[in-house]
């Protein structure tokens, strides 16, 4: 398939990316490189350097075949979308305005969204399944869950196909690919980076939470899985379907149950303290997955979270200094 991959040069895309050149793709990469690092762009695609807001750049890497769009090209940090929500409106949902303006142009009717299980808010139970009612309780949930709604508007108004696939913190590495961003805000970096010296400390927001340890709870997939989710989603609107799908470890870990693995994992200690609750953040989070493995064919295989922590653990020794800037 000739397929379009927008933030292909950011974490989660370019995983997805290289998966989808192993597997035979002809890959087209759209990013703008405001988070993303043109050498995470795995060799063998083809890139456009660009804004999906500005119909030139999208026309560009359409062409005249595409078969489908993966996108992923969204600003994601919960803290920064409170203070910030116009970026995050802009940028988040304008610009899926213009792409899918685009795609009904092109005659692109075939769209995998990395969507977030941030459209839940605060659950009223854990596990929480696709039909649970969706109360964003941040702009960026906000700005994922009003994308979700244009899906199904566009599938209804001029038959799009869609997958919608939530889910919460993607980690860990592959040989090739790991997280850097700049400035880091996920948790498991920033915590391998404090118990290799490259940080003196960090900062748990919060321990007053009604969890297992009074920190929050979350849900952490290995990106290796996320990008096989993404692959079948493909393979999935072949076979006519369209959709929101959860994708969940069903293993929820609290913060300091992660700063405890990482010190079992790298046998190095941890240093951190306690600030005040972040704005915008839900105490408890974890997603069920059983309706994406009923329709995808989906397994987790590497989503332990000693797997995740290993793996961004070994990329980061390989990698201290991240992407070559």
């Amino acid at each position: 398939m000739r397929l379009c991959v927008t933030g292909g040069a950011g974490y989660i895309g370019s995983v997805v990316a290289q998966a989808l050149l192993h597997d035979g793709h002809d890959v087209t990469i759209v990013d703008n490189i405001s988070t993303g690092h043109l050498s995470a762009v795995p060799e063998g695609c083809r890139f456009v350097r660009g804004d999906i807001r500005e119909s030139g750049t999208l026309t560009d890497a359409f062409g005249t075949d595409t078969d489908a769009v993966l996108h992923f090209a969204a600003l994601s940090i919960v803290g920064d979308s409170v203070s910030r929500p116009l970026d995050y409106f802009d940028n988040n949902i304008g610009g899926t305005v213009s792409l899918l303006q685009s795609m009904k142009t092109h005659g692109v009717k075939k769209i995998v969204f990395s969507s977030s299980a941030a459209v839940y808010g605060e659950p009223e139970r854990l596990p929480i399944v696709e039909t649970d009612v969706c109360r964003p309780s941040n702009p960026y949930g906000f700005s994922k869950f009003a994308v979700e709604q244009m899906l199904e508007a566009s599938r209804v108004a001029w038959e799009l196909q869609y997958v919608s696939l939530r889910y919460f913190n993607a980690g860990g590495s592959t040989t090739v690919h790991g997280e850097d961003h700049n400035p880091e805000t996920h948790l498991i970096p920033i915590v391998l980076d404090v118990a290799a010296g490259r940080r003196k400390s960090f900062t748990i927001f919060g321990d007053d939470y009604d969890t297992r340890d009074g920190t929050c709870l979350r849900d952490y997939i290995h990106v290796y899985d996320l990008a096989d989710a993404h692959i079948r989603a493909l393979s999935a609107m072949e076979h006519a379907y369209s959709g929101v799908l959860n994708l969940g470890s069903e293993n929820a870990f609290t913060v300091a149950e992660v700063v405890s693995a990482v010190e079992r994992v790298t046998g190095m200690k941890v240093k951190y303290e306690i600030g005040p609750r972040r704005p915008g953040d839900p105490p408890a989070l974890l997603a069920s997955s059983k309706q994406a493995e009923r329709v995808l064919g989906w397994k987790k295989r590497r989503s332990s979270l000693d797997e995740i922590i290993r793996s961004a653990h070994e990329w980061r020794l390989e990698h201290p200094d991240g992407y070559p800037s």
